[in-house]
């Protein structure tokens, strides 16, 4: 999926005036936290844990078709047009139980995306892109750490989305 997107966003990324993000680092997001303590790391993979669906016979499923300019935040994501009912039950899922735990729940409504450009000075024309299916298998659980050359992303901990990841596991 990750080359798809690059070539799906390319020239809007490139026009944005923002930094592209390298097709290594494209990843879905369902949450944001921000700056958490290495201490809490074990209740946000619980909360991660607990939020995952019970696996699927296939991967799922989610297309990314429209292009959004964050202005506040400087960056150009890609996110779905529609999003499939299991999003949202792994969404409220997750946000109800890190709220639970005491973090801080994002405001804004839920919208799975992909970062694909950051410092974002323009963008000529958000809305429609070239379609990008992704397929699921797992839902991660990924730090986050901002260094000079951009943001270094870690996996902490997986849990499987499809039942076939899960008897590889």
């Amino acid at each position: 999926m990750r080359q798809a997107m690059v070539q799906a966003i390319g020239d809007a990324a490139q026009a944005s005036g923002g930094r592209p993000v390298p097709a290594e680092n494209l990843h879905v997001t369902l949450a944001f936290l921000g700056s958490v303590p290495p201490r809490r790391q074990p209740e946000l993979a619980a909360a991660a844990r607990d939020s995952a669906l019970e696996p699927a016979a296939i991967p799922l499923e989610l297309r990314f078709d429209r292009l959004e300019l964050w202005r506040r935040a400087q960056l150009l994501c890609a996110s779905p047009a529609q999003l499939p009912a299991w999003t949202a039950v792994i969404a409220g899922r997750l946000q109800a139980r890190l709220a639970a735990g005491g973090f801080a729940p994002d405001l804004k409504p839920f919208r799975p995306h992909v970062t694909v450009a950051r410092k974002v000075a323009r963008a000529d024309a958000p809305g429609a892109m070239p379609a990008v299916l992704g397929r699921f298998t797992e839902l991660v659980l990924v730090e986050s750490r901002t260094l000079p050359a951009g943001p270094l992303y870690s996996v902490v901990e997986s849990f499987p989305l499809c039942r076939d990841q899960k008897e590889r596991k």
